[in-house]
């Protein structure tokens, strides 16, 4: 481990750029892998819209909720069953994918079908498995646990970084505050960006879960999405991930909380106007 290395200001997956004065990004996808048939539906609507609004875009979904509430809920396709999805995904729409990885075992594996190994929030400082994903020389992203500082995740990027891996981002998705609720300090994004030295990006919509608010499921309040979108864009962040699906009232997880797709296009246009503010470049359309 090389404790002199500093993590890559700017990060590249497929045709996507982040970087924090970059212009935006944007990982999005549905919460759950759920058929073959929703993942390809799903990526190429998002496909369409990245195209014709000219911004870079990731397509995100998990092949395993590991942290569900409740024994009883769905988990999803699992990796066997998602690694051919993933790849076809990549083939086929050459869009870059991202997806979770909850145990070492997992990180090799997806890595040969996907661009970025993401590490739940919950997990961010388990050492072993940021290991095992810096291994695989992937991008990692990492999510700021709900209990973490945002200083603290210097130590969590350091742990990736003195693996020789300098392709980190780290994501911010709310802390803790009283019970089934999160806050967002939007002073967290400068924080990270100055304390790490990676690109940083802003989940708005898990910022908006209330966990465990439903008893045996999650909570959410996907009104505010927009609003805590367009906040973090003001203050200046590489990317936004956003949860988006067509009937999220009947996704198997985290429904309460994504973006109905046919809502997704006009978000992410104002969100682009937002960053052409706050990094002083010309507003979309403008000549």
């Amino acid at each position: 481990m090389n404790k002199s290395i500093a993590p890559a200001t700017s990060v590249v997956a497929g045709n996507v750029k982040f970087g924090n004065a970059l212009p935006l990004s944007i990982i999005a996808g549905p919460c759950q892998l759920e058929s073959r048939a929703h993942a390809l539906e799903v990526a190429s609507a998002l496909k369409e819209i990245a195209t014709r609004l000219g911004i870079g875009l990731v397509y995100k979904t998990s092949f395993d909720k590991a942290n569900r509430t409740s024994a009883a809920s769905a988990r999803g396709l699992g990796l066997d069953a998602a690694l051919p999805i993933f790849a076809e995904i990549r083939e086929s729409l050459g869009m870059p994918v991202l997806t979770d990885v909850h145990e070492n075992e997992q990180c090799a594996r997806a890595a040969e079908a996907v661009d970025i190994l993401q590490i739940p929030a919950f997990l961010c400082r388990q050492t072993d498995l940021l290991l095992a994903a810096a291994a695989t020389g992937k991008i990692v992203n990492v999510k700021k646990g709900q209990f973490l500082a945002p200083w603290d995740m210097g130590n969590v990027v350091s742990k990736i970084t003195y693996a020789g891996n300098t392709k980190v981002l780290v994501t911010e998705r709310g802390v803790s505050f009283g019970y089934n609720t999160l806050v967002s300090d939007m002073r967290a994004l400068p924080i990270m960006a100055k304390t790490t030295g990676a690109p940083v990006i802003f989940d708005a919509t898990h910022s908006v879960q209330q966990p465990g608010g439903k008893g045996t499921s999650s909570g959410g309040e996907r009104e505010y999405v927009p609003v805590l979108a367009r906040a973090a864009v003001a203050v200046g962040v590489a990317g936004v991930f956003i949860e988006t699906h067509p009937d999220p009232d009947h996704a198997p997880s985290d429904g309460p909380n994504m973006v109905p797709l046919r809502e997704f296009e006009a978000l992410i246009k104002t969100l682009m106007e937002f960053d052409a503010l706050a990094k002083k470049r010309p507003a979309v359309g403008a000549v």
